[in-house]
């Protein structure tokens, strides 16, 4: 079938899907792009695929749109070759090593943030109020389909922070004052590690509920790391130590 008209009940349904409280509401969200698609493919977590019409890509059981159709469903400048419609995957239990995101709003930051915690072997990704939505566009493209392999968890700090205890789980912090190097951390198999708001850093109430608080040994020209690249040496210093 080919989709012409953007008053079509399933083009609009799918339009929608660009804001988040649709995206909540529905427990869908729009992936741009061959890459993502075929990477979702193999989690199974499509529900339908869209291709543009007069297109050579393979894939099964698609639904073919006209141009200006695929321009009204995109999130992008230029037109992609194929959409797909997948299901959010439901969160699992908390694992041993884990990243929360505290108010980190930059969608580039928390993209970086989700692929290198997928290369150092992080289980667990959790997000609370104030984050950028993991399933928005400018997220889903900077993870480059590494959000398919990670638990991602939506939770306020509180009662994380509760559950981390209860499991008893290191807990880490940023931050120079009385921290470790992370040169000198010990291997940890349980761990999680609170990475703050780019402009303002962890909270002070967080801050006061970590076990233990490490910093990054940098060139004193050097201030401060963005919140992306910082995360990333962290977790290939934990997961070294491995």
């Amino acid at each position: 079938m080919i989709y012409t008209s953007i008053n079509n009940p399933k083009i609009k349904n799918l339009s929608k899907l660009k804001e988040k409280k649709f995206r909540d509401k529905e427990n869908l969200y729009i992936i741009e792009g061959e890459h993502l698609v075929r990477e979702a493919i193999k989690r199974d977590l499509i529900k339908e695929i869209f291709v543009l019409e007069n297109s050579d890509l393979e894939f099964n059981n698609v639904n073919y749109v006209s141009k200006e159709v695929m321009k009204y469903i995109t999130n992008l400048d230029s037109i992609p070759p194929v959409i797909g419609l997948a299901y959010k995957e439901k969160p699992k239990e908390i694992g041993n090593k884990i990243v929360i995101l505290e108010n980190v709003q930059d969608p580039g930051n928390i993209g970086t943030i989700i692929r290198s915690a997928v290369a150092f072997n992080i289980d667990t990704i959790i997000l609370t109020k104030g984050c950028a939505d993991v399933y928005s566009p400018k997220v889903l493209r900077a993870t480059q389909g590494m959000i398919f392999y990670i638990n991602i968890i939506n939770e306020e700090i509180e009662n994380i922070i509760d559950k981390l205890k209860e499991k008893n789980i290191k807990i880490l912090g940023t931050k120079v004052d009385n921290g470790k190097s992370l040169k000198t951390i010990e291997k940890l198999d349980k761990f999680a590690i609170i990475m703050g708001n780019e402009g303002n850093g962890v909270k002070k109430e967080t801050l006061d509920n970590c076990d233990e608080y490490i910093y990054i040994d940098m060139n004193e020209n050097c201030e401060s790391l963005n919140v992306g690249v910082a995360t990333s040496i962290i977790l290939y210093e934990l997961d070294k130590k491995g």
